[in-house]
């Protein structure tokens, strides 16, 4: 039999988060939602703590010097990265790791030109085009420009979604649109309410499949998840909104679950795998990611968009992943803090 792998020695960890998601020292006595909101910080810190290590978490908003003062003081050995946004901007996140990399700290997570590449939803289908990885047909509408009707280089049914935000923010039915009206209207909404330029991309009737990814130049590629929602309408499109992803309730009503991609022929699950990785590498990402695709009706895998620092927490897409390709979750944790400190 062979030898148990060692985890790492024992190290001094900076969780670096919002200072709003910061877990309090008894978790029992907050509501459920409130729980659910810092879940992923709560079960990285007490994780890590489970390895051994001495996980301190520090919260930011918009200002460096704690981070600056922590590293001085604290001395980490690495910085666990669990920010999302800074100065209120999924697009700041990239300059705080930016800064770890100018002081010389080992961070986990994805580089700062990953990260920058990945958040565009456009730029990354473009670059994977141009290589010959299949995408939807796409166009942006940026905010503050007037959308009249489809543009002529697409068909609908299309899909309208942020240029940049994560987490199916501003995702709904709605956001699958099938004339020109609904088109302008959602758009409107994309640019007033959610403050964002407008993606618009071809809606791919199909599978919709997420594939996780941890290394840096060797990769691991965990088996492919699929999105079921077992009790939809039969007109309502197969898509993850916001309450799909976020919803416990709307979840459990519509019997929504992320089970392992079944049925996949060999050719489609090799392509797949081959897709994943060189989608990875030509986006310049690292630590650890997750793909998202469609598997059209033509059986070929449709890049959406690529999720770099994914949610980490322990029943996430990437640990149930992680679990089923024989990582228990803190052998993912220490995957991730591995790959952290090793060259990029």
């Amino acid at each position: 039999m062979a030898a148990k792998k060692k985890t790492l020695r024992k190290h001094r960890i900076l969780a670096l988060m919002h200072t709003d998601l910061i877990p309090p020292d008894d978790v029992k006595k907050l509501e459920e939602q409130e729980f659910l909101e810092l879940k992923t910080e709560y079960d990285v810190l007490q994780g890590l703590r489970k390895l051994g290590h001495e996980a301190r978490p520090l919260g930011l908003v918009d200002d460096l010097a704690p981070l600056r003062s922590a590293i001085t003081e604290f001395k980490p050995h690495i910085v666990f990265n669990l920010l999302e946004e800074f100065h209120g901007s999924v697009l700041l996140d990239q300059n705080v790791v930016s800064y770890l990399e100018l002081v010389q700290v080992p961070y986990t997570g994805c580089n700062p030109r990953g990260l920058m590449i990945a958040r565009d939803k456009a730029l990354s289908k473009k670059i994977l085009h141009y290589h010959r990885i299949p995408v939807p047909r796409f166009q942006v509408v940026p905010k503050g420009r007037t959308l009249k009707r489809k543009p002529a280089a697409l068909e609908y049914p299309l899909i309208v979604k942020s240029l940049y935000e994560e987490a199916s923010l501003g995702i709904a039915e709605a956001s699958v649109v099938y004339n020109d009206e609904k088109l302008v209207e959602r758009v409107a909404f994309m640019h007033e309410k959610i403050g964002s330029d407008a993606i618009l991309e071809q809606y791919i009737d199909g599978r919709e499949l997420y594939v996780g990814v941890i290394g840096n130049h060797r990769l691991r590629v965990l088996p492919p998840l699929e999105l079921n929602i077992g009790k939809l309408r039969a007109d309502a499109p197969r898509i993850a909104t916001r309450r799909v992803k976020w919803d416990p309730a709307y979840q459990q009503r519509r019997d929504v679950k992320l089970e392992p991609a079944k049925d996949l022929s060999p050719e489609v699950a090799r392509a797949l795998l081959q897709v994943t990785k060189r989608a990875y590498r030509l986006l310049g990402l690292s630590g650890y990611a997750r793909m998202d695709f469609r598997l059209g009706v033509d059986n070929r895998p449709y890049f959406l968009e690529a999720n770099p620092n994914p949610d980490i927490a322990r029943e996430a897409e990437l640990a149930e992943a992680a679990e089923r390709d024989g990582l228990d979750y803190p052998m993912l944790l220490d995957r991730v803090l591995r790959v952290g400190l090793a060259p990029r």
